[in-house]
């Protein structure tokens, strides 16, 4: 056993802050802490200890946010609102509209029916979040999202869209089981009418197996009619969101990866999360359930027969020289991925026909970011000829030409329309691991950049709120469920 590095985590049973060691033992990277009441935890960080080594050089700190929400009393992570100490500002914020669902999935964040409390916020309260988010410091968030429960089952989620768009929020996304996206056709058109830019689709699999181990029932047929709906009504932005369990649905991640590429017309992403252990789990089960971001990638590269290798992804912090060397050219801020290294990996994918082509094989990326890098330390010291003439020289590790231009656009004009552009032509296949109490690990905590809005103006990451504020959040801004006598 090798001690990587110490860290500190938490107790699954008791949720105390632990001491943690990270180790590489027989290839692989795992997380252990000792509990004085509940005894020693241990489990698998990544599964691949060299993918773990080559993915530390993409490490990157933020500076947070410059108007925190709450102090520094109790320590990481009991002080989420966001603290002071926390390292990056919000990419991707979040917003539950309700608690309620029209499905009851055992592996769930969120259900009114088993909470026993009704946690909606009114209009009024969901204006406030949305305010509260753009207020953030140096830069606000650009792109929010409607979650849930189902945020579907809210007959006024049309007007909430509407909202986010007038107070700015240029891409706003609803995440969905797609139930009421498949049977009311009309209803997706209001929301396509009131700003929707992306629906993000659960999405477990090309087959009823997954869907009835997963959620129940099949659903399979369910999100066929969504795309189709999808496509009918003209919206071309569409994620598919599986998640991933061992043993349930790991032997459809290539088959996943194919479907996107056939609809590319209307399928822009595919975002593999592997499954968060909610609540408590014996450890026998979490061993059969638990799978890791590198599990994923050779998946895929198993999977599509090497048509995407695992050497194509990169750490979600790999395009942050992008919004680095825009930023800088322009004057102003943008959103800056500086997510813990560890968090997700992602390529993008070029349809071809049958073929799925890494984007890769078009664009050397290290070399592509690093010119980028430099265009921001010129721009950065005042040289700004020398950085225009060094980003048009960047284009040059994208061989494509169709591309190449759209990157070219992408980086020259820096606004939401021409990266929506470049968008289309791509799909992106991404892999973003969420924590749990059992592979808790605070230096991920502090660097998140998916934050939940709340009432009361607190802004919470997003592991923190699902390992341990939600349901104390939840509760203070709920109603209780009255069941019949």
């Amino acid at each position: 056993m090798q001690i990587i590095k110490k860290t500190k985590s938490l107790c699954p049973e008791c949720m105390q802050v632990l001491d943690a060691d990270i180790y590489e033992e027989d290839g692989a990277v795992y997380i252990a802490k000792t509990c004085p009441s509940h005894g020693r935890f241990e489990d698998v960080y990544w599964s691949d200890y060299e993918l773990f080594k080559k993915v530390e050089g993409y490490e990157c700190i933020g500076e947070g946010v410059k108007n925190p929400r709450t102090q520094t009393v109790k320590g990481c992570p009991y002080d989420c609102g966001i603290c002071p100490a926390h390292r990056s500002h919000t990419v991707l914020s979040i917003i539950d509209v309700t608690n309620r669902c029209n499905l009851k999935c055992p592996i769930c964040f969120a259900n009114a029916a088993t909470a026993g409390y009704l946690y909606e916020p009114t209009q009024d309260e969901v204006r406030s979040m949305l305010k509260n988010l753009r207020e953030n410091q140096p830069v606000a968030p650009n792109s929010i999202q409607f979650s849930g429960g189902e945020p579907t089952v809210r007959e006024d989620l049309p007007e909430l869209i509407a909202m986010a768009k007038e107070l700015g929020f240029h891409h706003i996304e609803v995440n969905t089981n797609g139930i009421r996206i498949a049977k009311d056709i009309d209803y997706l058109r209001r929301l396509m009418d009131a700003g929707l830019s992306t629906l993000y689709l659960q999405f477990d699999g090309m087959k009823p197996g997954p869907y009835i181990a997963a959620r129940g029932l099949d659903l399979f047929e369910t999100k066929l009619k969504v795309i189709e709906n999808c496509r009918t009504v003209g919206l071309d932005s569409l994620v598919l969101v599986p998640t991933v369990v061992k043993g349930i649905n790991d032997d459809q991640i290539g088959a996943i990866i194919r479907f996107a590429s056939r609809n590319s017309d209307v399928v822009r992403g595919v975002n593999f999360q592997p499954v968060s252990m909610a609540g408590r789990i014996d450890k026998k089960k979490l061993k059969e359930m638990r799978i890791t971001i590198p599990d994923v990638l050779k998946l895929a590269e198993e999977q599509t027969n090497g048509e995407i290798k695992v050497s194509d992804f990169y750490p979600i912090p790999v395009v942050l020289p992008i919004s680095r060397a825009v930023g800088a050219l322009k004057g102003r801020r943008y959103q800056e991925f500086t997510n813990h290294q560890h968090c997700g990996m992602a390529t993008m994918i070029i349809p071809e026909g049958d073929k799925i082509v890494p984007i890769t094989r078009y664009a050397n990326v290290e070399k592509f970011m690093s010119s980028l890098n430099k265009v921001y330390e010129d721009a950065s010291r005042g040289s700004m000829l020398r950085a225009k003439m060094r980003l048009l020289g960047a284009t040059r590790h994208v061989k494509l030409s169709l591309l190449g231009n759209l990157v070219s656009s992408v980086l020259m004009q820096g606004d939401y329309d021409t990266l929506g552009q470049f968008m289309r032509k791509v799909i992106l296949i991404g892999c973003m691991h969420f924590m749990d109490p059992y592979n808790f690990d605070l230096d991920r905590v502090n660097r998140c950049t998916i934050h939940y809005a709340f009432p009361d103006g607190k802004i919470i990451p997003f592991c923190t709120m699902n390992s341990i504020h939600r349901p104390i959040l939840e509760r203070a801004h709920s109603t209780p469920i009255q069941t019949p006598s």
